[in-house]
């Protein structure tokens, strides 16, 4: 990583993400309950890209333990976000069930669970930006 910080970058992804997890939040209480999951893996995903693409390294993926693995997170952190990968593909796609479709296989549970991930990843990736601000 360069000595150089992309604040303006890092704002934009992070606002998007905290926007996404409103929609899931929303989508949750409307009872839209695949679409608040996935809304909470986007979140996620788009929080540790703002990290990423805020210290200037690639962002390239969908697989936010992935993402955090890359960006030196802490096991607890990468193993806590395995839960939210879970939600990216199955909870659109209806040939990832043998039959219904996604709407069907979640549950408001499930949206909890995925939201409170979500925050967590959320947190701390600000917190992991707020401590490489105060070093530059």
């Amino acid at each position: 990583m360069s000595g150089f910080l992309d604040n303006d970058e890092y704002e934009r992804w992070i606002y998007s993400s905290k926007r996404t997890l409103e929609s899931a939040i929303n989508d949750r209480d409307s009872h839209f309950y695949n679409w608040s999951c996935f809304k909470a893996q986007q979140s996620a995903e788009s929080a540790i890209k703002a990290y990423m693409k805020g210290i200037g390294r690639d962002s390239f993926g969908h697989s936010v333990s992935g993402l955090l693995k890359k960006a030196d997170f802490p096991d607890e952190v990468i193993n806590k976000s395995k839960t939210i990968d879970k939600f990216y593909i199955p909870t659109r796609y209806a040939d990832a069930w043998s039959e219904g479709t996604p709407d069907e296989y979640y549950t408001e549970a499930d949206c909890n669970i995925a939201i409170e991930c979500c925050k967590f990843i959320l947190s701390e990736v600000e917190k992991k930006w707020k401590s490489l601000s105060k070093e530059s």
